[in-house]
């Protein structure tokens, strides 16, 4: 998987816990629930961008978002949407407890989306395991009422030049001696028969998700849906055996089955999912609420590519990224931010100070990750040395990420320093049109990294880099169409010093601020370093790009010692 063309473009691939037995008829309404997939009122939709799609959903329990107290596992797949979609899709999800096609309109839900619909909105309807109890008047529909009440959702909607997509009802989980019975009866045919008169897409869910659970089997099936055992879950200390709504892992599978008959049915929408492994999510809407447990769910020495999206949120946590861990991709949606604030000083534990590498907010032990959109930070301010992300793995890419923080900030740890050991292969990381913070030597450490139009940003007159590239290693660090910038008061810092002797650390056509100190490099204190280092500039401008006061033992460097050096840093990528 490593690169042999380390300017290619970087193609993204994307690129919790039961509920007491609430039957259908006792629902949670959607105002209840926080998220972005919770219905949208008419002036949060007023502000979006023009070429946002929204995505309502009307329906039942087996769609509808849930309350995530004392650990609750239910999810509607409705729930679990949102992130499976591009951020141009926004998914509105007003599906309720209990609901028929009835009562829904009854109780005004619908009057509620049909004033927020749009031109261009989509609606999907999804109705059948409330209409068909017989015993109550409020929810009642025959199969015959049902088509009309569907009907009419579908012309109100097309009214409004929104695009409505009908859905027949998810299976019930009803086996009988093995075999799973079905339950709905007529109703999933009133489904097909309305969109063919009314020549609308169809999701016919029910013999998918059929086929689906009669493929498990009556036990294995129960691991899809609320089958609660006494004792594990708080919500419901009893436990629960609920064979209608599905738990979180149920809801995974459903919602993607509902995406992937979307994209045969509606391209247009369909065009729009892109399906990831794992999905981190605050609000319900994932697998799991922490950036840590997909981690853990990550397959150990997997040779395919694991995919995971972080929802936007704050996650506090410290991460731990085992060498186990490889070929991944990991996507930041909106602000998502992991956040720690360890210290070098800071006891542990054992009653040891943590050190430099134990203070990270991320280590990253595994090759072959791809990282992007997402921020990391230690907000332990300034208290020494305080480490945002650690990379000891090689082949990592970051695009479009933000590092936060003080002193050492990015820790580029590689092989570690070796102290004039001869070393041949280190590790290498890439990083494109990020931004990286600190005061003190904050991108620092032995690995080689190519770093390509980012912004550099010093918040004091300090140093930006301490290399300590190891002998013999090919390449060092490289800024390339970089953006060097400062806080306001910060008027004096050097580009870089050596952490150890043989430290390399190029500048190549970046954009210095005025905080650039003429001389531009330090030795720190060790004059016999200037035979061994490899600093240099080119192409270089702004008020701090002035190479007239420089350190004579820096190099200007020419266009073939710029076209080596680069293919030095390609050769440490093969």
């Amino acid at each position: 998987m490593k690169s042999k063309h380390i300017f290619a473009t970087l193609v993204l691939l994307c690129a919790a816990q039961g509920a007491r037995a609430a039957a259908d008829a006792t629902g949670w309404t959607i105002g209840e629930t926080a998220g972005k997939t919770v219905g949208a009122t008419v002036a949060e939709t007023a502000g979006t961008p023009a070429d946002t799609l929204h995505l309502y959903l009307i329906g039942d329990s087996t769609c509808a978002t849930k309350k995530l107290d004392k650990e609750n596992p239910e999810r509607g797949w409705g729930h679990m949407l949102q992130p499976l979609f591009d951020e141009a899709v926004v998914v509105g999800n007003h599906a309720t407890n209990g609901r028929s096609t009835k009562s829904f309109r009854d109780e005004g839900r619908w009057a509620r989306v049909e004033r927020q619909l749009r031109p261009g909105d989509y609606v999907f309807i999804q109705f059948g395991h409330n209409d068909q109890k017989i015993k109550d008047s409020t929810r009642y529909s025959t199969p015959g009422q049902y088509a009309e009440n569907l009907r009419r959702y579908v012309r109100e909607t097309r009214a409004k030049g929104a695009t409505p997509i009908l859905l027949t009802p998810i299976v019930r989980r009803h086996f009988v001696d093995g075999v799973l019975t079905d339950t709905h009866g007529d109703y999933p045919a009133q489904v097909r028969r309305v969109a063919a008169e009314e020549g609308v897409a169809l999701l016919d869910m029910e013999p998918l998700t059929r086929e689906w659970v009669a493929s498990l089997g009556d036990e294995a099936s129960r691991q899809y849906f609320m089958w609660v055992a006494p004792g594990t879950c708080p919500l419901c200390p009893d436990g629960r055996q609920d064979d209608t709504h599905l738990n979180v892992r149920g809801a995974h599978v459903v919602a993607r089955m509902v995406c992937e008959a979307l994209r045969r049915e509606v391209p247009a929408l369909g065009a729009r999912f892109h399906d990831c492994d794992f999905v981190v999510a605050k609000d319900g809407s994932g697998d799991f609420f922490t950036v840590g447990e997909a981690v853990a769910a990550i397959p150990d020495f997997c040779n395919a590519t694991t995919s995971i999206v972080v929802c936007e949120g704050v996650y506090r946590e410290k991460i731990a990224i085992p060498a186990t861990k490889r070929n991944v991709v990991l996507t930041g949606r909106g602000e998502a931010v992991v956040s720690w604030d360890d210290y070098a000083s800071k006891i542990g534990a054992t009653g040891h100070p943590k050190g430099t590498s134990g203070s990270s907010t991320v280590y990253f032990g595994g090759d072959h990750w791809l990282i992007e959109n997402l921020t990391f930070e230690n907000t332990a301010g300034r208290v020494g040395q305080a480490v945002a992300v650690q990379c000891l793995g090689s082949d990592l890419r970051f695009v479009g990420c933000r590092f936060l923080g003080n002193q050492d900030t990015l820790y580029l740890h590689g092989v570690g320093n070796r102290d004039g050991k001869e070393v041949n292969d280190n590790s290498f990381c890439f990083f494109d049109g990020c931004y990286i913070e600190g005061t003190t030597d904050f991108i620092f450490g032995s690995a080689a990294a190519l770093f390509e139009r980012c912004e550099i940003r010093s918040k004091a007159n300090s140093y930006i880099t301490a290399a300590s590239t190891c002998k013999g290693q090919p390449a060092g660090f490289i800024f390339r169409e970089c953006s060097l910038t400062a806080d306001d008061g910060v008027k004096s810092c050097y580009l870089g010093r050596p952490w150890r002797d043989h430290a390399q650390t190029l500048f190549l056509d970046c954009d210095f601020g005025a905080h650039i100190r003429p001389e531009g490099w330090h030795d720190w204190s060790k004059p016999h370093a200037h035979k061994t280092v490899f600093y240099g500039e080119s192409g270089c401008y702004g008020p701090g790009a002035a190479t007239g006061g420089r350190a004579k033992w820096s190099r200007r460097l020419s266009a073939a010692e710029v076209a080596r050096a680069l293919a030095r840093f390609e050769a440490c990528t093969r």
